[in-house]
């Protein structure tokens, strides 16, 4: 791919830092995310991984840096206010609200409706009415195209792991994001429902364009799906390359592993 045909940044991160009781847990990071494409961010356990996504999502104000979202500097923005803007982080245990039924929990992600006020809703019924049915079809659709329309009308919190997933996922669809960042979306799912995870993930990049950033343990995850990949480790970028390029790194090796069994030429596991 040729220079000019190089897609731009839609998310920059310069030298982010912040300290929790003198402890560096992130440490002047810095990182691109392309738009339209799928970066995995990877590291051993406490390497900064989703401090970094908590400080580019706005739950945590850094210490230092700024984080650029289409050229705009978003740093130490709220959620809400990136929620507007497009950009939003998943959390590797799922946040459903766990007595609305599936369809409910997508409903009520739109913000601004005309029945959230008591005065909107005495006033408009109307109104109220035809933006229900408009998010319940929206809402269904999106179940559709997720294969999970069979539990629509289930409590949230009786489905599985891998479910719930799918449901966050269905979350971020309702706002139709230009960013989302993903924290363990493989965690705990058996392989039938990562794999449909993957696949609806793939086809939200290609069919509608969303930018993913992915934390992930799971190295076959990260090579089905991600085009750049970048390692952290001690609050740090160690490497960024391809995954080939990654797992093939020494130093990355070396973080996972330890000195002695990198030594030995073990890969990442």
């Amino acid at each position: 791919m040729g220079k000019a045909d190089t897609p731009p940044d839609l998310l920059v991160v310069e030298d982010l830092g912040i300290a929790f009781g003198g402890l560096k847990a992130v440490d002047r990071m810095s990182m691109t995310i392309a738009k339209g494409s799928i970066a995995g961010l990877i590291g051993p356990n406490g390497a900064g991984k989703s401090t970094l996504f908590n400080l580019i999502a706005g739950y945590h104000r850094p210490d230092s840096g700024r984080v650029l979202l289409e050229g705009d500097d978003i740093t130490g923005k709220p959620p809400h206010i990136l929620f507007g803007r497009g950009l939003l982080r998943t959390f590797q245990i799922a946040r459903e609200f766990s007595t609305l039924t599936v369809r409910e929990n997508l409903m009520m992600v739109p913000a601004g409706q005309a029945g959230e006020t008591f005065l909107g809703a005495w006033l408009h019924p109307a109104r109220v009415r035809a933006q229900e049915r408009a998010l319940r079809e929206k809402a269904d659709g999106i179940l559709e195209f997720l294969e999970i329309i069979h539990v629509a009308d289930l409590p949230a919190g009786s489905l599985s792991g891998g479910q719930k997933k799918l449901l966050e996922l269905g979350r971020t669809m309702m706002a139709e994001p230009k960013i989302v960042f993903l924290d363990e979306v493989g965690a705990g799912v058996n392989r039938t429902l990562l794999y449909n995870i993957a696949t609806a993930i793939r086809r939200l990049n290609r069919e509608r364009g969303y930018t993913f950033c992915l934390v992930e343990h799971d190295m076959q995850f990260i090579a089905e799906l991600c085009d750049d990949v970048t390692c952290m480790a001690e609050g740090k970028a160690l490497a960024r390359g391809s995954v080939a390029d990654i797992l093939g790194n020494e130093r990355v090796i070396e973080a996972y592993l330890g000195r002695g069994r990198a030594a030995k030429g073990t890969g990442v596991a």
